[in-house]
């Protein structure tokens, strides 16, 4: 018998899940070595971004099959993959190029890609009272779990320096199957009608009362509003990450610091600040989505990080601003992964948020190619402020997308883009708001 108790083993299942899937962010830590063995800049980063177009393109693939796999098969699968990717990466002395871009992009992308949802899905249909919260903390060890692996491999550790990339490669595999292994299996949807003690389900609009298919939820306003609003929001924070390490050195050293302290500075900045502030954001805004509403959430979060990117270049060059502002910028985009799939929930339905997100989330991976790359080729002519310029103005546009948000129904998806019927339903929501 399913009881309200039994729900919170459903975390501790969805953190260990999440801690080994968060391996993705910890890439940085193997490129200095795959360096020092001849690859160049461009083959690290192709690697990387493989992983992350893999881990949002199979994750489609994944919500499609959750109901027909079940929670726990999924999430086993996901753990096996992500397991033997890495060890495959670890075959060729863990620098032979092709072996790692099948093991970790290809394979270990899609192994992520597989168990992702689960646990959101899952912790959702566990928490309706707390969507946010539940999110948060899924995602939240999705982010310091990727701190974890970099510093066991490298300060902590040492792991690398003791048993070279292929033997860590292998470990991390077989870390990340066991652990997301044990984490499946908490993975279980509750009993059919099962609610938390003294929750009533919502019957009003934007709670996730009404459910769409993913096909009715393409046809709608709503899908595109938020999915520019992610791509925006989420973009200019991957195109952060890429730049802390080389637009802050330039602007440290122009402010009369040595090389070496500016690079020093700028490793802080990204590897402490920017790094934890990544993975509280997540929890925090998970919560403070629950609090002042999912909508309201997301368009502070995306205003707030478009003054942030605005104000950065001005920052940049002085080392206690640079740590507030990665700390501000990495706040607000640990907040993306919390409040875009509990806001899918809100709009599209609470049970079939495991198959509506992956699409919402398929913008994720395109900002993750456009943003880095834009902000990488105007850093190679000299501008690296214009970047930030950018992306601070898209994410003030994102948080305009996002004010228009207005919960759909179903209408709107036999009639896509129905400009009428975009406008009744905004009406309706705003007069269900009004006390009689």
């Amino acid at each position: 018998m399913a009881d309200t108790a039994s729900r919170w083993k459903v975390v501790l299942g969805a953190l260990l899940v999440q801690l080994c899937l968060g391996a993705i962010y910890a890439w940085s830590v193997f490129t200095p070595g795959l360096k020092d063995a001849g690859w160049t800049n461009a083959r690290t980063q192709i690697v990387f971004s493989l992983g992350l177009a893999m881990f949002a393109i199979v994750m489609v693939f994944a919500g499609r099959k959750l109901n027909d796999w079940g929670p726990q098969r999924l999430a086993f699968a996901g753990g096996i993959t992500l397991g033997v990717g890495y060890v495959i990466a670890g075959l060729g002395s863990g620098t032979n190029f092709w072996l790692v871009l099948i093991g970790v992009g290809l394979i270990g992308g899609s192994g992520i890609g597989l168990a992702y949802v689960v646990p959101i899905a899952v912790g959702m249909r566990w928490f309706p009272d707390k969507k946010g919260m539940i999110t948060g903390v899924a995602v939240a060890g999705f982010g310091f779990g990727a701190m974890g692996w970099v510093k066991l491999a490298g300060s902590w550790g040492g792991l690398i320096d003791s048993i070279g990339l292929d033997g860590t490669f292998m470990l991390y595999g077989v870390a990340f199957a066991v652990l997301v292994v044990i984490g499946s299996l908490w993975m279980k949807m509750p009993p059919e009608g099962w609610l938390p003690d003294g929750y009533v389900a919502p019957q009003a609009m934007g709670e996730g009362a009404e459910e769409f298919t993913p096909r009715e939820m393409l046809r709608t306003p709503q899908f595109h509003l938020i999915s520019l609003t992610f791509l925006v929001s989420a973009g200019a924070g991957l195109m952060a990450i890429g730049l802390m390490k080389l637009y802050p050195p330039e602007a440290l050293v122009d402010n009369g610091f040595t090389v070496d302290n500016a690079d020093a500075i700028a490793g802080t900045a990204m590897a402490v600040f920017f790094s934890l502030a990544n993975g509280i954001g997540r929890l925090a805004w998970g919560i403070l989505g629950d609090k002042m509403g999912r909508k309201q959430a997301v368009i502070t979060m995306a205003a707030s990080q478009g003054v942030f990117l605005l104000l950065f270049t001005s920052m940049a060059g002085n080392e206690y601003s640079l740590y507030l502002f990665a700390t501000l910028i990495g706040f607000n985009f640990g907040g993306n992964f919390a409040l875009f799939p509990a806001l899918t929930a809100d709009e599209f339905g609470n049970a079939s948020v495991g198959k509506n997100y992956p699409w919402v989330f398929l913008s994720y991976g395109a900002g993750g190619i456009i943003f880095p790359i834009l902000g990488g080729w105007l850093g190679d002519v000299g501008n690296f402020p214009l970047a930030f310029t950018i992306t601070g103005v898209l994410c003030l546009v994102g948080a305009v997308a996002a004010y228009l948000v207005f919960p759909p129904h179903h209408d709107e998806a036999e009639k896509p883009f129905s400009v009428h019927g975009f406008l009744h339903n905004a009406h309706l929501f705003e007069k269900q708001k009004t006390p009689a």
